[in-house]
């Protein structure tokens, strides 16, 4: 079985190109940075993983997906090989995109995009608390339809 699960932060936007012929298809490339869990001495603390989306998935990521913001997404990993311009055989490793989601609020990849990962400021809720939930004033259970 071929399939793995990432979670980390996009590196850059994503490059998104599209294919040639009748029904152009979205390509959209980026680079997930993946915390390991484990660290050596003088060892990096992150993997750098190129993953590519194709068609809608593309599509998707090239109008939601900006630098510094926390996705998850499953896959596949495909290898390939090229002989680039000096003749050296260069293997490649990519995860090909199944799915593909944000991990976070909006407000929290705030801080790492250096504004909202979407271009304009994000409205905030007026009864939220430190933490994203609207509080709840005390005497409502018996209106909520779960408790």
């Amino acid at each position: 079985m071929n399939k793995v699960v990432l979670m980390g932060r996009l590196t850059r936007d994503p490059h998104v190109t599209y294919t040639q012929g009748d029904k152009p298809l979205a390509v959209a490339r980026y680079t997930l940075a993946v915390n390991r869990r484990f660290k050596r001495d003088g060892e990096q603390d992150a993997d750098f993983i190129n993953c590519v989306a194709f068609g809608r998935a593309g599509e998707f990521a090239e109008k939601y997906f900006r630098q510094g913001i926390k996705i998850v997404v499953s896959g596949r990993i495909q290898t390939g090989s090229y002989t680039n311009k000096d003749g050296i055989k260069v293997y490649t490793t990519d995860v090909v995109i199944e799915e593909q989601d944000f991990c976070e609020s909006k407000a929290a990849s705030d801080q790492y995009t250096g504004g909202n990962a979407m271009g304009a400021s994000a409205p905030q809720p007026s009864a939220a608390s430190g933490d994203g939930f609207m509080n709840i004033p005390d005497g409502l259970e018996e209106e909520l339809p779960f408790s």
